[in-house]
């Protein structure tokens, strides 16, 4: 029986993806729910072994139960609270910040982020550049070959004239190298004619020729190679130039630094720049060059998507049910709902995923609605630059249709790739079982911090892990909270209460009241299936009880918010009755107000 009870708490527990050897154990337990102590040695002795002292850890942690709870907490939100002011972070991280810096500037000096990157068939083309060298070489060869003078293998058989094959080589040689220095064309001539006394006239000949094509390749030699040099070696170009005698043309003053902005943020140059800058090196695990490369990527990216063009596209406004913005969190971070329910209704389900172009047009409001969100916030050192997103899979057609999980998968990956720790934290409620162990199959593939912001609950724990991070207040109704849009009498200012209700047992509540004030009051039980009543009882003696709502049962499947009001006409007190006879402790959220 014990391990049936562990098997449900595993399916419906909120599942934190800790830097634990052991997944399947929530990081947050009561007492009663911890592992024996045989279970924190385990997970102990991993990451503290050492060769010098093994017993150091193992002995003195073994009875203490509370440690092991702290160690776990900490390894769960181990990059939960990462500061994003400079002076604050350690030495390491100091320094590939300042790397990066430099890696960027360097970049934005040579205008590397305007140029698109190469296509990768380019990298595969650089055998062909081999080849076709050593074919040149080949040619070179062949050439040499034909300049080889005729008369000379004509009378090999005559030993006299092996002497006067001597010269011609040396008269080569000083060809190549008055080809390589570029002297005047006139010195040339004066050389050869001077050796043209010294041969026989078959030799005559051959210098003759040769002369002809000193004369014709050597004159205009000086200029034609200069101008198919790059721009970019305007230096080296000047410098030959000057060697060689031409005139030299002054190098034209290097273009300012490119500025590129991701988010509205310029890379360098702004108090906002570093968080920016810290984002991706966090997602890198400070890896310099690989967080270069994905800045990079992301600015090509983002101008290949055409960022700022969706950003004043309009786009309808089916999809606002589906994704909003509402409220915060605890800590003021900015709360994102995913809520796919919505897509029960076949018409929108239609309109979103049926084609190929309706589902890039649901990327694109996507995008646009994390850019305006992601705007909004605050990237200085000590503000709030990452939001909440949260995820209700409650009623969703989602999980089981393709068109869906494929947009929502590439969603995932634009966001992985693009948007580096954007997301504080995210949370999944009203998972089914089978999500939870897809879930463990994917989590070797992802990073410690990826899987420290994952939290995962089923339908029984979903309230009580989304208001471990958010208040009931915050919360939109359709996600079991108390926010309803429209004018109401309560706001998110308003703070709730919430209560745990027992199995079998009844639970009041009492709102005193003074003559003449109108209370008024609303209330919410997770999951229902309660009885509710309220009535007035008078504080004098021998008053009647006024009955303000007859009890009744609530069926779990209203999941509704109850608003009601009481105008008190004498001195008294307002008592709220929840009787929750099933066998499954509930969730009450209530709040009162006097007019």
């Amino acid at each position: 029986m014990a391990e049936e009870k562990t098997t449900k708490y595993a399916a419906e527990e909120v599942v934190v993806v800790a830097d634990d050897p052991e997944p399947e154990n929530p990081p947050v337990v009561s007492e009663k729910e911890l592992p024996p102590a045989s279970e924190p040695e385990s997970l102990l002795e991993k990451p503290e072994a050492s060769e010098e002292a093994p017993h150091a850890v193992e002995e003195p942690e073994k009875p203490k139960v509370e440690e092991v709870k702290k160690e776990k907490i900490v390894k769960s939100y181990s990059f939960k609270e990462e500061s994003n002011v400079v002076e604050e972070l350690p030495e390491s991280q100091k320094k590939a910040l300042d790397e990066l810096k430099v890696l960027i500037q360097e970049a934005l000096n040579k205008h590397e982020f305007t140029k698109p990157p190469p296509p990768p068939h380019k990298v595969e083309e650089k055998p062909s550049v081999v080849e076709k060298v050593k074919e040149e070489e080949e040619k070179l060869k062949v050439e040499e070959e034909k300049e080889v003078p005729p008369p000379v293998s004509e009378e090999t058989p005559k030993p006299e004239c092996e002497p006067e094959e001597a010269p011609v080589p040396p008269v080569e040689e000083k060809e190549e190298e008055k080809k390589e220095t570029a002297p005047p064309a006139v010195v040339v001539v004066e050389e050869v004619v001077e050796k043209l006394t010294e041969v026989d006239e078959d030799g005559a000949k051959t210098v003759e020729a040769i002369k002809e094509t000193i004369v014709e390749v050597s004159a205009p030699a000086a200029e034609p190679e200069a101008p198919p040099k790059p721009a970019d070696e305007g230096e080296a170009s000047a410098a030959e130039a000057k060697e060689e005698g031409a005139a030299v043309v002054p190098a034209l003053p290097p273009p300012p630094p490119e500025e590129v902005f991701i988010w509205g943020i310029p890379l360098l140059g702004h108090e906002k720049s570093e968080v920016l800058l810290l984002k991706f090196l966090r997602a890198r695990d400070f890896k310099v060059k690989d967080a270069f490369t994905m800045i990079k990527n992301t600015v090509h990216w983002r101008k290949e998507f055409g960022i700022e063009a969706v950003l004043e596209e309009e786009l309808g406004s089916e999809l606002e049910k589906v994704v909003l913005m509402h409220g915060s969190d605890k800590k003021g971070h900015p709360v994102c709902y995913n809520i796919f329910g919505e897509f029960r209704d076949k018409e929108l389900y239609h309109n979103t995923f049926s084609d190929e172009e309706k589902r890039k047009k649901f990327i694109r409001y996507l995008v646009q609605f994390l850019e305006k969100s992601i705007r909004k916030l605050d990237f200085s050192p000590t503000g709030v630059s990452t939001i909440v997103l949260v995820h209700n899979l409650k009623n969703s057609p989602a999980l089981l249709k393709w068109e869906i999980r494929s947009t929502t998968n590439q969603a995932l990956q634009l966001l992985q790739d693009n948007y580096p720790e954007v997301a504080a934290k995210q949370v999944f409620i009203h998972v089914p079982w089978w999500y939870l162990a897809y879930n463990k199959m994917i989590s070797p593939f992802l990073t410690q911090r990826t899987k420290s912001k994952f939290v995962f609950a089923g339908p029984a724990r979903s309230a009580e892990a989304l208001f471990k991070y958010i208040a009931p207040e915050q919360v939109p109704v359709q996600c079991g909270g108390l926010s309803r849009e429209g004018e109401h009498d309560f706001t998110t200012a308003d703070a709730a209460t919430e209560v745990v209700i027992k199995p079998a047992s009844k639970h009041t509540i009492e709102f005193p009241s003074s003559e003449g004030s109108h209370l008024v009051w609303e209330l919410r039980v997770v999951g229902w299936d309660v009885s509710y009543g309220a009535e007035f009882v008078p504080s004098e003696e021998g008053g009647y009880t006024v009955i303000v709502q007859k009890s009744r049962k609530i069926a779990a499947v209203d999941e509704t918010v109850i608003f009601e009001s009481f105008k008190v006409g004498e001195p008294g007190k307002v008592v709220l009755t929840i009787d929750n006879q099933s066998s499954k402790k509930k969730k009450l959220l209530y709040r009162s107000k006097v007019n």
